[in-house]
């Protein structure tokens, strides 16, 4: 059965493939295995079609296609996601499109978002960082002495990295003044935090 669902993903995608979209596609990472180009708009539809179904989402997830990847990201169940499966849904962050579909479709919705934000801020891959750092920034549920150190910890880990600025960023976007004004001051000088200091600084003026 799954199988079969696969099989009447991929011609449905085939059908919405775009090669002019194809052409302008920017991302920072590993390239997919491979990428009809169909826009994330259309990804959504037939997820939306699909709707939930999270064992068809894990085998999806392992295809090395870009637009079956990121349908499973869609399709997969939030509250089935524990600490126990972020490995799993890790592995497939190969670039950073994949980082941001994670984080909005699935992971900025999980019970476990500390730990996640914990786990991949203490990781050595930017990416994961970038993806737990947007996750958690549309979460909401991270208290903001978590978020405060998850942020430290990714800006200091990657001292020269302008994605992981941007999730920082947007974290930080979530917090009150005070814990701003505390993050600033105890931030490590380096690129990354100078680009999260320019992108935050208005809060504290």
């Amino acid at each position: 059965m799954l199988e079969q669902k696969k099989r009447l993903l991929l011609y449905r995608l085939r059908k919405e493939m775009n090669g002019a979209a194809l052409d302008t596609m920017c991302y920072f990472g590993e390239d997919y295995g491979r990428n009809y180009g169909v826009q994330i708009y259309a990804i959504r539809n037939l997820a939306r079609e699909i709707g939930t179904d999270h064992d068809l989402a894990v085998s999806f997830y392992t295809e090395n296609i870009r637009e079956v990847r990121l349908v499973a990201l869609w399709i997969a169940a939030a509250e089935r996601v524990e600490v126990a499966d972020f490995d799993f849904w890790a592995s497939g962050i190969i670039n950073s499109e994949v980082a941001e579909q994670a984080s909005h479709a699935l992971l900025s919705r999980i019970a476990p978002i500390a730990e996640l934000l914990t786990a991949w801020c203490s990781s050595d891959n930017a990416l994961l960082a970038y993806c737990a750092l947007l996750a958690a920034a549309r979460n909401g549920r991270v208290e903001p002495d978590a978020a405060v150190k998850a942020i430290e910890q990714a800006v200091t880990t990657f001292s020269d990295n302008r994605l992981v600025a941007q999730g920082a960023t947007a974290l930080a976007m979530q917090l009150n003044d005070e814990a701003v004004k505390n993050l600033l001051k105890n931030l490590p000088d380096n690129p990354t935090s100078q680009l999260l200091k320019e992108e935050i600084a208005w809060r504290v003026e």
